[in-house]
């Protein structure tokens, strides 16, 4: 499938628990096999240009997308400041559990199987929240991301891990070998040859948004089949 610019308006909305909310972008298309939570690296959010590509590759592939704000906007302006929250994994899992907790209680999107698609330091957090989720989320992709900074929690995961990261990010994929040696779910890493970290290469995003599709199709579909 090739990868194109977004065509699609995706609903604002609003994740709330107590005083706390964070905002994101949702769209499900019609007979969604799933929903794929986005969880986005140090310093960005739901505007992400690249996360909203491979969320639109997604939803072509008949899988709704959240993106949404892990921090604040109080929080993000502090983070700008002092850097102290993009690193804190456990902190940024605990928003992705409360995005996961809100996600099952609408009614429009509780009989979705859930994934996590993660970036940079999201990928982290990601992985810290499918291991506390346990069986409740279906499948789990990285984008260059840092699935090391998970550490215990990475023995724990049981969703089926794909791990995507640049050939020419040396020390990312030197991390990324070590964290995919302690996954003992379904796992697959993908090193995608001339990459850098951010993929910006020609092409190099549409194999890594085709890859994703590709895992969660596989692993939603066969959540929801169970």
């Amino acid at each position: 499938m090739s990868l194109s610019s977004p065509t699609s308006h995706p609903a604002e909305v609003t994740i709330q628990t107590g005083a706390l909310s964070l905002k994101g972008f949702l769209e499900v298309p019609p007979k969604a096999q799933g929903l794929v939570l986005f969880a986005h690296g140090s310093g960005s959010g739901r505007n992400s240009t690249r996360n909203q590509l491979v969320a639109e590759t997604l939803r072509q592939c008949g899988i709704g997308t959240l993106l949404f704000d892990l921090l604040t906007e109080e929080e993000e302006q502090s983070d700008a400041r002092t850097g102290h929250l993009r690193f804190d994994i456990s902190f940024l899992a605990s928003r992705l559990g409360l995005a996961t907790r809100w996600a099952r209680k609408n009614p429009k999107l509780a009989r979705l199987p859930i994934g996590y698609f993660g970036a940079s330091t999201g990928a982290g957090a990601a992985l810290v929240a499918a291991a506390e989720e346990g069986t409740g989320v279906a499948a789990v992709v990285s984008r260059g991301g840092r699935p090391d900074l998970a550490g215990q929690s990475l023995i724990l995961v049981r969703a089926p891990t794909l791990l995507i990261v640049g050939g020419d990010d040396t020390d990312v994929v030197a991390l990324n070998k070590a964290a995919f040696a302690r996954l003992a779910s379904i796992k697959r890493l993908e090193i995608i040859d001339g990459a850098g970290h951010l993929f910006e290469e020609p092409g190099a995003l549409e194999i890594v948004a085709n890859l994703a599709g590709a895992w969660f199709q596989e692993h939603l579909e066969r959540r929801g089949a169970s």
